[in-house]
């Protein structure tokens, strides 16, 4: 079934959505841990689905491996 969530946050609502600094996103992106942007012609930015999925991770018990402890 496709995601009903096809939606483009651009990187001020990931900050505001997640808490972190732009920097940590960053960080976080380059060592596998944070769901990597996209490009949309001239800008980036991410799937709220994969944002989302990453806000599940933490609460399903794997914030230690995320490093958001």
């Amino acid at each position: 079934m496709p995601s009903t969530n096809l939606r483009l946050e651009r990187l001020p609502a990931v900050v505001a959505r997640t808490g972190m600094s732009r920097s940590w996103i960053y960080k976080e992106v380059a060592a596998g841990r944070f769901p990597k942007p996209f490009k949309v012609g001239g800008a980036s930015g991410w799937s709220a689905a994969a944002i989302d999925n990453w806000i599940e991770s933490l609460t399903s018990g794997s914030a230690a491996q995320t490093g958001a402890c």
